[in-house]
């Protein structure tokens, strides 16, 4: 589910339906964001995955797998969720069990009566564990200790004190933004203490039959689970030079390139706000980005 209430889980233009204090599961997420292009005749073309941005001369070149489109602006929206972070951890290559990341998890079906260490910190992790939890002996695994959030604060989501304290768009509001905490109702917390599921501090090393836990003692474990975020998924921009850092960030500031006129960004972590990265608080960003462009517009035909 998001963690963030339905009133907190529109995009501009477009109520999300339904009472507005629940949290949406994946299913009415997706629901939602087919609605939301179908109401808005959105001109959006699937299958057709960016392969390489260039520029030629004033342009924008945009390859794809079945197009070449050019443009004077590109926004680069692929966002922070789309490449799954996979640690490498010593002896990965000799274990027998499956690892998979929390993009590939569907449901608790495979997992019954098995022995599973989801890997993470953050919401993902602990939803995944604890629905695992009613079915299998889970472990959840992190390299500090679990930290956990008020979900609501004397009544209210921890997203309505975010909006009315202005901390979601304070610049350390941004910093915040990287700090992994898992927002909790109490469920989590209270499952946690009763061991269903436990949490251990992240295991050394794999073995063939399982893991190797810091205290040194090896256990047997058939399915490991990373819920280890993601990377930003910028490799097609790699041919605009100097656009992507050493850690395979992008070079900007507020979603506008620090390096190249013309090329900007919506959905990344931190970007402007808390939610930046959210389905809460990328149209705020949007419309930022949008504007800035229109400037850059008028520029670009005075030229």
């Amino acid at each position: 589910t998001l963690f963030s209430p339905a009133c907190y889980s529109s995009l501009p233009g477009l109520r999300f339906p339904g009472n507005e204090s629940r949290y949406p599961t994946k299913e009415e997420v997706i629901s939602y964001l087919k609605e939301y292009a179908k109401h808005f005749n959105l001109n959006i073309r699937t299958g057709e995955k960016v392969t390489v941005v260039r520029k030629v001369g004033d342009l924008f070149e945009i390859e794809t797998l079945k197009s070449v489109y050019y443009s004077k602006t590109v926004i680069s929206a692929t966002g922070a969720f789309a490449n799954p972070n996979l640690p490498a951890i010593e002896g990965s290559e000799y274990f027998k069990g499956n690892i998979i990341h929390s993009s590939q998890y569907k449901n608790v079906d495979e997992y019954k009566n098995q022995r599973v260490v989801v890997v993470g910190g953050g919401n993902s992790a602990i939803q995944i564990a604890y629905e695992l939890a009613k079915v299998a002996n889970v472990t959840i695994a992190s390299r500090k200790p679990l930290s956990f959030t008020p979900q609501r604060l004397l009544g209210k989501d921890i997203h309505f004190w975010l909006k009315l304290t202005g901390v979601d768009t304070l610049f350390y509001g941004r910093k915040f933004a990287s700090k992994v905490s898992i927002m909790d109702t109490g469920i989590y917390k209270e499952a946690i203490v009763k061991k269903t599921p436990d949490s251990r501090r992240m295991f050394t090393k794999y073995t063939e039959g399982g893991v190797v836990w810091s205290k040194g003692n090896e256990e047997q474990v058939n399915t490991v689970i990373y819920a280890t975020g993601y990377i930003y998924n910028m490799h097609y921009l790699i041919p605009l030079k100097n656009t992507i850092d050493k850690y395979n960030s992008p070079r900007q500031d507020k979603g506008l390139s620090s390096t190249i006129d013309g090329l900007y960004y919506v959905g990344l972590s931190g970007q402007r706000s808390f939610s930046s990265a959210t389905i809460r608080g990328v149209g705020s960003d949007a419309k930022y980005v949008v504007k800035k462009i229109g400037y850059y517009l008028k520029y670009f035909e005075s030229k």
